[in-house]
């Protein structure tokens, strides 16, 4: 086999906040009294109390309400966020298995884009990937080359999640997934069009698995970063794993769905002033992405 196939609250909110907490004591799930201040938060940008001990079925069923709810108030999806795609990702939130989110309109930014550092309750960012959905014939991919096969735009990314909640510390993956898996917005750089012949396309699984990530800042000081292969030892995998994971749930990816693979790097508070850049070492024609926190 080819080996590119292997977050100061006002009393009113205090008391809603505090109702949720209570609530989620007796039920893990999220319920329908903790799904508005959790939207309200996430709109002020405010954090919600950590929510009670979730099992995985837990997990899922709050992210599910929670986007039916988003969805209820006009929001549009454009995709998905694949989360805890890395053992570093994974060992970081108590897990063994990926999580998945929702992405919504308005959430990718151009590239070079300023942005706030306070543009969550718990803002964070990390260099990640995107890439789209041309043909849905991907739902029923297994491997790397099949996935490569039905996607057309392969591009940098830098991801900006918001952890949601007053002690990110206690996160798990459960949790994680009951919050969207953080999913809020991004910055895009420029797109890699998918080769047409099958020799590059087998060059670039090659390329996507080796490739070395790194991110700085405006010094030129490495942050972090890592190696293709760390998410799930070739980042095409993700979306074997999503496409899996959404049919699990009665879901599919639709032709034009975004897709966000999952993290290179650790996830970073944002600075005022810092400047970002996100290279791909080793992808050939990959672009660096690039924002600035104000």
């Amino acid at each position: 086999m080819h080996p590119a196939l292997r977050f100061r609250l006002s009393p009113l909110w205090m008391a809603a906040c505090l109702a949720a907490a209570s609530t989620a004591a007796q039920s893990a799930c999220l319920d329908d009294g903790q799904i508005a201040p959790w939207l309200q938060a996430y709109e002020a940008k405010l954090p919600v109390p950590n929510a009670a001990p979730m099992t995985d079925a837990e997990g899922k069923c709050s992210r599910n309400k929670l986007n039916a709810a988003w969805q209820a108030q006009g929001k549009k999806p454009i995709g998905y966020k694949a989360g805890l795609t890395s053992a570093a990702m994974q060992n970081r939130f108590q897990t063994d298995k990926p999580v998945w989110g929702v992405l919504y309109e308005g959430a990718l930014l151009p590239n070079r884009s300023a942005v706030r550092a306070a543009f969550g309750a718990r803002p964070m960012f990390e260099a990640d990937m995107l890439v789209r959905v041309s043909s849905s014939a991907i739902n029923r991919a297994t491997t790397p080359l099949q996935v490569l096969n039905n996607i057309d735009r392969i591009v940098p990314f830098i991801e900006l999640p918001d952890l949601v909640v007053e002690n990110p510390a206690q996160l798990d993956g459960a949790a994680v997934e009951a919050m969207n898996v953080g999913a809020r917005m991004g910055v895009m750089g420029n797109a890699l069009v998918v080769p047409q012949f099958r020799a590059e396309r087998y060059a670039l699984l090659n390329a996507l698995q080796s490739m070395q990530v790194d991110v700085t800042d405006q010094t030129g000081t490495r942050l972090g970063g890592g190696r293709g292969g760390d998410l799930m030892g070739q980042p095409l995998n993700a979306v074997v794993w999503l496409a899996q994971a959404l049919k699990a749930e009665g879901q599919r990816l639709k032709v034009g769905d975004w897709i966000s693979l999952g993290s290179y790097s650790a996830l970073m508070p944002p600075q005022p002033g810092q400047q970002i850049r996100v290279d791909y070492k080793g992808l050939e024609g990959a672009q660096p992405v690039e924002l600035r926190f104000e």
